[in-house]
Order: structure tokens, then sequence, then C-alpha cells
């Protein structure tokens, strides 16, 4: 029974229940992302140099006599390149929207009540 319980309080910490959720929705974000770029971005880009080239798909690029297909390879990392440069931009903003947040004025504090019982005095004193 002890191991069984150790093991559920292993489980139900925070953080791996974080980590957990953050992969599934990791998982999730990552085909949102490959359809963009496999679907909407790499045909916008590729498309005016596959035609340039005379070639319908990067995967008819290959080295005469071999089984290397560079094409493919040249896709990948295209496709690595925008990825990268659309998270790029997505931290940039949220880098930029946290600044915004800490940038905001915090209200003016309280004064302690030493200051409330020296402004009272002093009031007094006017009087």
């Amino acid at each position: 029974m002890g191991m069984g319980k150790e093991f559920k309080e292993f489980a139900m910490k925070g953080n791996v229940v974080d980590l957990a959720i953050g992969v599934i929705i990791g998982g999730a974000f990552g085909k949102i992302v490959s359809s963009l770029v496999d679907d909407i971005i790499t045909p916008a880009v590729l498309t005016p140099a596959l035609k340039a080239a005379n070639l319908a798909d990067l995967s008819k690029l290959v080295i005469p006599g071999t089984a290397i297909k560079y094409g493919n390879f040249i896709s990948t990392l295209l496709s690595f390149i925008i990825i990268a440069f659309a998270l790029f931009l997505v931290i940039k903003g949220i880098n930029a929207a946290k600044k915004k947040e800490e940038a905001a004025p915090a209200p003016p504090a309280e004064p302690s009540s030493t200051d409330k019982l020296l402004a009272e005095i002093r009031d007094a004193l006017k009087k």
C-alpha cells in the first residue's frame, strides 16, 4: 500500500501534471504549425522556385544514378527554418506583452501608520 500511495503523490504533483498538459498541447500545436508550414507557407514560397526550375515536386531532385534525394532535404530544411522563425515571432510577441504588463505603473503605496499620525499632528498644529 505504501508504494501505491507514493506513486499517487508523485503522479499528482503539480509539475508532473503541468508537464503532461504541456506535452499534449505541444503535440496539438505542433500539428497546427506543421499544417501551416506544409500546406500554406512552403507551397507559397516554393511554387515560384519550382516553376522556375521546371519541377513539380522537390522529391524529384536527386543526384543522377544514386538514391540521394537532396530535394527532400531542402524541403525539410526550409520547413525547419520557417517553423523556427514562426516560433521566434510568437515568443517575441509574448515577451512584448509581458513587458507591457510589467511597465504598467503600480498604484501609489498607502502611507504608513507613522506617516498618517505625523500628518494628523501637522494638521492639528495648523489649526
